[in-house]
Order: C-alpha cells, then structure tokens, then sequence
C-alpha cells in the first residue's frame, strides 16, 4: 500500500536531513501542511529549533492578493514560524528526495477568525461562542473556506491534496489551558454541546419546522441532568434518547446538507483550480453525527464526491472506521488508514505491521502515519522496521 507520512513544513525548512531521514522511513509520499490551525509543535531533530509555536490559524505560503482583494474572510498569513513561501520551501525539498508531495489543508478550525469576527462562530444552545469552530452553514464562512482548500490545496509541485475539517466543527477542542474536562462527556452529549445556534442555524431550523427557541431549550433540558452526574453515553441512539427521535432527525437533516454542501464545492472548487488526475481526498468519520478533524459523512455520498477518504484507524478504530466504506467503493476509490506513530501522543508504532495488515484486510488501500516531524527517534525506527514487512 501508499503510505504518506504527515510533515509540517518547519520540520523540513532550515533541516538539510530532514527530506532524506522522512524517505528512509520507507514511504512513498508526504502530506505536507499548507494551511493549518494554531498549534505548539516538537522538533525533536531539527538543527535550529525544538519548539515551534504557530500563534494563529494561517496559510504557510504567500497567500494571492488578488485572489482574495474582494473577499472577507481572508486567510490569515503565518508569522516566523513559516516565513516567505515555507510550503513550496519544504515540498521543493521532499521532492528532490523522491517523495511524492500532498498538501494538507485545515478549513473549519480557526481560533483567530472567531476572536476577530465573533459572528462567523457557532453558537451553542446556551449562547456560548465558540471562538474555534466556524459556522459552515454561514454563506460568507462557507464561501472562505471553498475558495481558501482551492487556493492551499494546489499548490506547485504538489500531486494531490487531503481536507480536513471539511465539515462541521464543535466543542471537542483542546483550547488553550483547556479547563473542560470537569464533568466526563460522551460523544453523544458532545454532539448536543456542538449543535450550532446562530442566526444562519435558527433559520435553517425553522425551515424544517422546528421552532428554533424550542429546539435550544429541549437540547438544554436534555443536559441538565448531565451536568450533575456526566454521561459517557455514546452513539445515535444515545442522541434521540436524549434529545427525543424527531428533533434529533431534523437536526441531522440541517447539519447534514450543510456539511455535504460544504464537502461538494470545496471539492468542486480544488478539481477546477488543479490539473487532470488531481487527487482529493477528506479526512472523515463514517459516523454522520461525528464533528471536528474527521467530521462525519455518508460513505455512499462521499466517495461520489471525493476521490477517497483517511479514516482515523488507531486504538483498535480499523473496522469502525473502514466497514461502512467498504460497500461504496469504487475500482479507484481511496480508503487510507490514518494511525498514530508518536507513541507519547497514543500512537503504537511497534504494532504498526501487524495494524496495517488488519486495516487492508479490512478494505484500507492506502496508509497515512501521524506524525513523522513530532515522533521521536525510537518511533521512527520502529516505523521504518514495521514498513519494511509490508508486502511489496
């Protein structure tokens, strides 16, 4: 199988090994960040530097003046930590090791743009705002995000590119000094947390015939009693269980068309912008209610719209994850399996062979490992010995 191994373009920028140490590894190909979101990054390996701190969502190239003179939202441009072009910088560099280069681009998670426009956000049942999460449903959020994948995805030198967080984004985000792990939350009070409740949402809830003020009063009375216990609850039964089957339905019915809208332009817009055999694929989850990195979709529906999809497949995820697919694929559809292999992040890079053969058997047809810049040395060993017992 493929295997691509997720890099930051600081990890490559300024480390003259770095390309040849990440091909050594034994992949074929590197997904490689060209608009990503906040984060403070180890470098555990690189000559000049062990932390770098990304201070705000931005694009890791010059973004095109023209292409956005017009248009608010704007993608924001990155600081020191990937100065002038660092994306082309890096996959410049990667190529001229052999590696085939994918750009890697974060849409819906943007702490900056909600602290500057607060009314791009969701808005929870409670009126809480969450500053990360742009609200897809909004037509000028909707509109950034498609132009932003066509712009970040195509870049020079790159053969493909993988999308994630195309799709709704809730509260599950480690924000900074993240102080919300007081009452135990399962995934489906999660979801009840992320439902989004701004001006845009009301009426598209009102348009299915759901008053929107009773909808955000049901979905608290369904959390009061969590607040005082927790729930670790999960699935969708769980939701209608607790928000009742028919506002759950219409919910769904909202967010649904507005993340398969979001997930048809956004693709639309990269295949008009790149050349023939383009690759596009979206980071998901095969569970429809699901938000955030991999926000949930229709297998069926999905693999008409993209070339394929990266599945997040550690911790014993594989079937889950990859099942639902199996029955909508086509000759060419793309089911890569996404495992950790930064072991202090609770990736298994010893069990990485025997993981990657359960994940073809299970329909996988490509690999993807997070992360090769954040690993340490003994991971990368490990990775470099498990690949090397793959079949050829």
């Amino acid at each position: 199988m493929k295997t691509s191994a997720f890099v930051y373009p600081w990890d490559v920028v300024g480390d003259l090994d770095a390309p040849a140490r990440i091909a050594d590894l034994g992949v074929q190909q590197v997904t490689l960040a060209a608009a990503y979101h906040s984060t403070r990054a180890l470098t555990p390996r690189h000559p000049r530097h062990r932390i770098v701190t990304a201070e705000h969502a931005a694009v890791l190239y010059p973004p095109d003046p023209a292409r956005w003179a017009d248009r608010e939202p704007r993608p924001y441009p990155s600081g020191a930590w990937a100065p002038g072009d660092a994306y082309s910088e890096a996959a410049e560099a990667l190529a001229g090791a052999g590696l085939d280069v994918h750009s890697w681009v974060v849409l819906a998670h943007n702490s900056r743009l909600g602290a500057e426009r607060p009314d791009t956000s969701v808005v929870n049942a409670y009126g809480d705002r969450y500053p990360w999460a742009p609200c897809i449903a909004r037509p000028a959020v909707a509109a950034y995000l498609t132009e932003l994948a066509a712009e970040a995805a195509v870049r020079p030198g790159t053969g493909g590119t993988e999308l994630e967080s195309c799709g709704w984004y809730g509260l599950g985000h480690l924000h900074a000094h993240d102080k919300t792990a007081g009452v135990g939350l399962g995934d489906a009070a999660q979801y009840l947390m992320s439902l989004c409740f701004c001006e845009v949402c009301r009426q598209g809830y009102a348009g299915l015939g759901a008053a929107p003020d009773e909808l955000a009063a049901a979905v608290r009375r369904a959390l009061d009693p969590v607040w005082a216990t927790g729930s670790q609850e999960s699935g969708w039964t769980a939701v209608e269980k607790l928000l009742g089957a028919d506002l759950a339905a219409l919910a769904a019915t909202w967010r649904r068309g507005v993340a398969q809208g979001l997930q048809e332009a956004a693709v639309a817009a990269v295949r008009a912008e790149a050349h023939p055999g383009f690759q596009v694929l979206l980071h998901a989850d095969p569970t429809p209610y699901r938000v955030g990195a991999n926000p949930g979709v229709n297998p069926a529906h999905i693999l008409g719209v993209a070339d394929g999809v990266v599945l997040p497949c550690t911790g014993g995820a594989a079937a889950a994850m990859l099942g639902p697919f199996a029955g909508h694929r086509t000759a060419t559809s793309v089911l890569a399996a996404n495992f950790g292999v930064v072991s202090g992040m609770g990736g298994d890079p010893a069990a990485l062979a025997e993981d990657a053969a359960h994940a073809a058997e299970l329909g996988a047809t490509e690999l993807r490992l997070y992360h090769a810049g954040l690993a340490s040395d003994a991971d990368l060993k490990a990775v470099t010995a498990a690949l090397s017992r793959l079949p050829g």
